[in-house]
């Protein structure tokens, strides 16, 4: 039976290295708490990429599917950024 990919998959990590383990957007040290509490603040897509330009819509979209996850009470524990490292770099990964 193939496991549903959930749609922040691969986009929401942790790593105990980064932000002391809180889910990050992959490849940045930006927590997704971080994005929610300004748009929550300020709800302007264009400020938020002005203050955070290596973000994405894609990466927003991410951070709120993360967050409807975690309060519908689903388990949303992120991939760890090493075992996905380790999945890019195999052949049949």
């Amino acid at each position: 039976m193939a496991v549903e990919r959930r749609s922040y998959d691969g986009r929401i990590v942790t790593d105990s290295t980064i932000m002391v383990g809180k889910p990050v957007v992959m490849g940045t040290r930006i927590p997704v708490e971080t994005i929610l509490r300004v748009l929550a603040g300020n709800p302007d897509l264009h400020e938020l990429f002005a203050e955070y330009p290596r973000l994405s819509l894609d990466d927003v979209r991410a951070c709120f599917a993360y967050a409807s996850a975690l309060v519908a009470g689903e388990d949303v524990t992120p991939t760890p950024r090493s075992r996905l490292r380790a999945n890019q770099a195999s052949p049949t990964g």
